[in-house]
């Protein structure tokens, strides 16, 4: 063992117990048990794990009683950045599918990709917005700062732009400035005209039919009237359009084949007008870099590879080598999803409120947080039929696999359960009402 990681793994554990308040010790105890135990079909089946010493009913009430001090947590898992990384983080939705939960409230209607109802790929249930950071190495690791829950009627744009600059100043400090990478659905103008002049770099997928204006030329201004403000049109689906790049990169990737990103600078979009506002006056404008990278094929997959589209805003130098590794990155975020919601069980539990989930959300992050500083510190505990890895390439399940060992050795701060005997129960003639429905909200146009 690392006497360096084994001290940040300690380190962490014991701010986190102090981030608990009331039920601390049920709570602390259940993400152990999130720690050792791998997929479960039910919230109770934890209770059965090595490290939790309480019962069955003790997570139910650590849910729905405990408290998290979230704010000191968000500082928390702050602190745990991926080592010799640059500042690269990840923005994206990831649903609860919670179809059948009429008594829960605040549930909305959201795309899945695997779910339909009614053979529509749509389904009710929370969603979350994540921000992770991200490496520019090959691995499954990511680094969850911050996550918040969506209600029906928010908009993904403004929330993200919340969270965003919530957490900038918690960053710690860089070489270059923080690069934020978004995938299609979010609005590449509004997020460019709030951060534009700001030492933050925007990297965003568009559509393949979206339109780009460039400067208007001096020479073709009419003496009278009003000034024209846009210039040629750059239409992404007409290459009769494009000009000549102004930057180009081409090389040869052993998982992509051939590469080539081009890039066309001050290019202009226009900001959307609010619903309400007038239409008379002129909308306002944001600059930016239209990327486009295509690749020679897709690991893993027959069908020929789509053409990307990006919006790059930023103050640090055009590096289009370093942006489209970024955005191959954001894909990494997809397989903590998978893995928070397949090993980590965090839509399993069948919660009612929505309090009582982003309790268990933040639970699933202090978990995956600790699986990370436990890397290098587990042995490989590996299945028969796996290859043996190094201990750089361990992945998330293998570590939890190993994280039982560790943890008996490590300790817990959380206090031992007392006795308490046998609950007496609903009492007599006590009769319970009928829970209230929600119906699921949905977002008006």
């Amino acid at each position: 063992m690392s006497p360096a990681a084994l001290a940040a793994l300690t380190t962490f554990r014991t701010p986190l117990y102090a981030t608990f308040g009331a039920r601390k010790d049920a709570l602390f105890e259940l993400t152990a048990a999130l720690l050792t135990t791998g997929p479960v079909p039910s919230l109770p089946h934890l209770s059965l794990a090595a490290l939790h010493r309480r019962g069955w009913g003790s997570l139910y009430t650590a849910l729905r009683d405990g408290a998290i001090d979230v704010p000191a947590l968000q500082i928390l898992v702050r602190a745990q950045p991926l080592p010799d990384t640059p500042p690269i983080y990840a923005v994206d939705c990831s649903i609860w599918p919670r179809c059948e939960a009429e008594t829960s409230a605040n549930r909305g209607y959201y795309y899945h990709p695997s779910r339909h109802s009614g053979g529509v790929p749509v389904v009710k249930g929370w969603a979350y917005q994540w921000i992770a950071q991200l490496g520019l190495t090959r691995d499954s690791w990511t680094a969850p700062v911050d996550v918040q829950r969506l209600l029906p009627t928010e908009n993904a744009t403004a929330v993200a732009l919340t969270q965003i600059w919530a957490l900038l100043p918690h960053l710690p400090p860089a070489a270059t400035s923080p690069l934020f990478v978004f995938d299609a659905g979010y609005d590449a103008s509004a997020l460019g005209h709030a951060f534009a002049g700001e030492a933050v770099g925007l990297l965003i997928r568009v559509r393949s039919d979206r339109c780009f204006y460039a400067v208007p030329d001096p020479a073709t201004q009419p003496r009278e009237g009003r000034r024209r403000r846009d210039g040629t049109k750059f239409d992404c689906a007409d290459p009769a359009t494009w000009p000549a790049p102004t930057h180009t990169y081409t090389s040869n990737d052993a998982r992509y084949g051939a590469v080539q990103v081009q890039a066309w600078t001050t290019l202009h979009t226009v900001m959307r007008t609010p619903a309400g506002q007038g239409q008379y006056r002129p909308r306002i404008h944001v600059t930016g870099t239209v990327l486009r990278v295509a690749v020679h094929r897709i690991p893993g997959q027959t069908r020929e590879p789509q053409v990307l589209w990006l919006w790059w805003q930023g103050p640090d130098p055009l590096d289009l080598d370093l942006l489209w590794r970024a955005y191959v990155r954001r894909f990494d975020l997809e397989q903590t999803f998978r893995f928070f919601k397949q090993t980590l069980n965090w839509v399993v539990p069948h919660l009612r409120t929505p309090e009582q989930a982003d309790r268990w959300t933040w639970l699933v992050v202090a978990a995956y947080t600790q699986l990370r500083l436990a890397r290098t510190l587990v042995a490989d505990a590996r299945l028969p039929w796996q290859q043996a890895l190094p201990v750089t390439s361990f992945t998330p399940g293998r570590v939890q696999r190993g994280c039982l060992t560790l943890l008996r050795q490590v300790g817990t701060p959380a206090a031992a359960p007392n006795p308490c005997g046998r609950s007496p129960g609903r009492p007599k003639g006590r009769h319970s009402l009928p829970a209230p429905r929600y119906p699921p909200l949905k977002k008006s146009a």
